[in-house]
């Protein structure tokens, strides 16, 4: 069975694989944030690739093997001169040992105030996508001693609906300073929601065979109502990738028991090919050119 995404009023063109390399020859795309940016830099590669007769021109710029914890992963499409680049900043935002004198329940702190140390090296690119949401949860944070921050003070009982906004209206005023906005085409996809289900106070992960029919509520995330508010508000060209609903309804597009540990099946991670390849038609749909012009 072959499933495709069409939105309502949106015609998105059929994937020609030869048409987008030649589109994108020459140029440097980055993918910012958690392991679902990873999922969806490693889907435009494999998408990609289908179109390289030469599978040996395609390699990772360092000789690294794709891991969760490499902190850059960058992969050259030597025939057209493309780069695809991913760099590990689950939340965006700086990661930093506690303060002075800050209680022993404290191991590390989210700087919410200051970007990833890391920032600078994104920025002299043509395309630009983040994203954030898996590690702001209570087993990232607060269970392992990872408190919020901002300046010097500890916010030990700031909400995590709280902290994430506040980091991600710090990453539009970073974005809006540092960002070459006639060179670079930015995209910040919003949250993509797992489908963990809650079994007599444990998680359960039950995959289904086909896509449901309604998002059970899915779809109705505070991630991504934050993320809408805040790219809305912004000045500066930054285009949302909205992939919250669509994700929503994929409950039998998860890893499931086919993760790395079988015994512990993933209901977070998604398959590949599976549906960030349908995130990366809708980017490659809003980069294209539209008469003859630059990315809208």
């Amino acid at each position: 069975m072959k499933l495709r995404w069409q939105p309502h009023n949106c015609d998105i063109p059929r994937f020609d694989v030869q048409s987008v390399l030649q589109r994108l020859r020459g140029l440097r795309i980055v993918f910012v944030g958690d392991s679902m940016g990873r999922t969806q830099w490693e889907s435009l590669i494999c998408l990609l690739m289908t179109g390289v007769e030469d599978k040996r021109s395609v390699y990772e710029v360092n000789g690294n093997k794709i891991t969760k914890q490499i902190r850059f992963l960058g992969v050259r499409f030597r025939s057209h001169n493309i780069t695809l680049e991913y760099f590990r900043s689950p939340f965006l935002v700086q990661r930093s040992s506690p303060p002075k004198n800050a209680p022993k329940r404290v191991k590390s702190t989210v700087k919410l105030d200051r970007l990833d140390s890391i920032s600078k090296r994104w920025i002299q690119s043509d395309f630009l996508i983040f994203n954030s949401g898996q590690w702001w949860t209570h087993m990232k944070t607060f269970d392992v001693g990872n408190y919020f921050q901002v300046g010097d003070t500890l916010k030990l009982g700031m909400p995590i609906t709280t902290a994430f906004q506040t980091a991600i209206t710090t990453w539009a005023s970073w974005a809006k300073e540092n960002i070459n906005m006639n060179r670079t085409h930015v995209f910040f996809r919003t949250f993509e929601t797992s489908h963990w289900r809650d079994v007599a106070s444990e998680r359960s992960c039950r995959l289904t065979s086909y896509p449901m029919s309604g998002t059970e509520g899915l779809d109705q995330n505070p991630f991504a109502s934050i993320v809408r508010e805040v790219v809305y508000g912004m000045k500066a060209p930054v285009k949302l990738l909205d992939i919250t609903y669509m994700s929503a309804l994929r409950c039998d597009a998860h890893l499931g028991k086919w993760s790395d540990t079988p015994s512990v099946p993933d209901c977070s991670h998604w398959c590949l090919p599976g549906v960030p390849d349908a995130w990366n038609e809708l980017l490659l749909t809003l980069t294209a050119p539209k008469n003859g012009t630059q990315p809208a």
